[in-house]
């Protein structure tokens, strides 16, 4: 397996752990290059079993803790989705920047950072000094202090729809607040999402987010739950992405019943389908016209795709917005953002929002220190992480494309998706043609060769990512497609 070093900088190794060869790319260029050259020589082609008993010899550790959670821990795993990792989900000891390491002693450059939120890579230098300085001032208060204005001076100041804002410690739960806001606001009770959007795991919006082929056929159009023990879906109307006629059909059939259409402004979650021109435009319009409220879940989007995220790229301001991943730097923050005629429900009391840990001293100290590095220079760094996108995404494309294979790939700045698929998916049913096996297959190869990416197809950059592993991801992307 290619063996994963950071170029011009060294690793910040935990006691016990075996230290790592550091190299310097401008300096070593020329021996990677003679590196790949011998691999090339030497190379073979694996099957995927053959792919999959590597790994498998090589992880055992994990293996073992794997096998020892289940006993104990509910299906093993502390998240549902972790469970489709392959062959089975994996045990870390440690991460620093684009780099992680298994209990095995495996190094992987990092593709999945945490399914999203270490936009500065692991444990960055101005997050940890962010923890150090507030750790032993206290983690939490149950009351005020600075960082809560500071922060959400920040945000008010980058953020289009923000007149202000207000904390919660995950999407799930800000995403509920949203709809809430939306539902006091109006006087109406139901709410519009669209098909293979995701906005957390509650009851509410929890419903037609990756179902089967068969499941909609079957369901003639009604909201589809994701599993069992879950509550009517009474108050979820569902359309179809990029679908206009789809949206006005559904506010004429629930006619002054409506009161939010929330999307994931690109839909990440499946695709990162993008919204075909004037389709934003089109929801601002119909949620003004029709007296809706209009809610951008940017829990991916926001500071991914730019400083002012999907707003500013797409320059549609919405009503109120979410926000959380990347925003939390790897600790749990949920925002929401909004115009103050909404805003001011919560300020009164109208609405209620609460919970113990929102707003706390250490969250918000990381927040501020995310905040302040992806700022810097006016967002300047996104310009890296652009670039570094840019190359992935086209050397996969070129790869696959010389193997006579079709693959699209979306890209969204320093998030990405890659689908074995003909077509460019319009929604998220045209994305169910998609050849998910193959693309497991890639991913188990990837990760044969020192490369973790995300078992949905989702690419995730950091600013932690240099040019040289970049470098050793596109020989190992070249090695896996084989």
């Amino acid at each position: 397996m290619a063996q994963y070093s950071i170029p011009g900088e060294k690793y910040r190794l935990p006691m016990g752990t075996k230290k790592i060869r550091q190299t310097v790319h401008e300096d070593t260029i020329a021996a990677r290059q003679t590196k790949e050259d011998e691999r090339q020589d030497s190379r073979r082609l694996f099957r995927p079993e053959e792919r999959e008993e590597s790994v498998r010899n090589k992880t055992a550790g994990s293996l073992e803790r794997w096998q020892r959670a289940q006993r104990h821990l509910a299906g093993g795993v502390s998240s549902g989705l972790r469970r489709s990792a392959r062959p089975y989900p994996l045990y870390f000891s440690w991460g620093t920047g684009a780099g992680i390491q298994d209990v095995d002693g495996n190094t992987y450059c990092d593709y999945t950072l945490g399914w999203g939120p270490n936009i500065l890579g692991h444990a960055a230098p101005e997050i940890v000094r962010a923890l150090q300085e507030q750790a032993p001032l206290g983690l939490t208060y149950g009351a005020q202090h600075d960082l809560e204005f500071e922060v959400a001076e920040q945000l008010t100041s980058f953020i289009p729809c923000a007149d202000s804002v207000c904390f919660a410690n995950s999407g799930t739960e800000i995403v509920q607040l949203a709809l809430r806001l939306a539902r006091a606001a109006t006087g109406r009770q139901k709410h519009l999402k669209f098909e293979g959007h995701y906005h957390g795991w509650d009851d509410s919006v929890l419903t037609s987010y990756h179902p089967s082929a068969f499941q909609i056929e079957s369901s003639g159009g009604a909201p589809i739950p994701v599993g069992e023990g879950q509550l009517p879906q009474e108050i979820a109307v569902v359309a179809q992405w990029n679908d206009r006629e789809g949206v006005e059909a559904a506010f004429a059939a629930n006619k002054g019943k409506i009161s939010s259409v929330i999307c994931e402004p690109i839909l990440c979650n499946s695709g990162c389908i993008f919204p075909e021109p004037g389709f934003l435009e089109f929801l601002r319009d119909i949620t003004r016209k029709e007296g809706a409220v209009l809610i951008f879940d940017e829990v991916i989007t926001g500071f991914r795709v730019g400083l002012h995220g999907a707003q500013g790229l797409f320059e549609i301001t919405p009503d109120l917005a979410t926000y959380a991943k990347a925003l939390g730097g790897g600790m749990p923050l949920s925002v929401l953002a909004g115009k103050a005629e909404y805003m001011d429900l919560i300020s009164t009391g109208k609405v209620v929002h609460a919970g113990t840990l929102n707003g706390n001293p250490l969250t918000l100290a990381v927040a501020k220190a995310v905040l302040t590095y992806l700022s810097k220079d006016n967002g300047a760094v996104y310009e890296k992480l652009h670039t570094h996108g840019a190359r992935l995404t086209q050397t996969l494309r070129d790869v696959f494309a010389a193997a006579a294979l079709p693959i699209v790939i979306s890209s969204a700045g320093s998030v990405f998706h890659v689908s074995f698929v003909k077509k460019k998916p319009r929604n998220y049913r045209e994305l169910l043609a998609a050849d998910e096996q193959r693309y497991s297959d890639f991913a188990l190869a990837l990760l044969d060769e020192g490369v973790l990416v995300l078992p949905d197809g989702r690419w995730y950059l950091s600013t932690a990512h240099s040019e040289g592993d970049i470098f050793e991801t596109v020989a190992a992307i070249q090695r896996a497609a084989e």
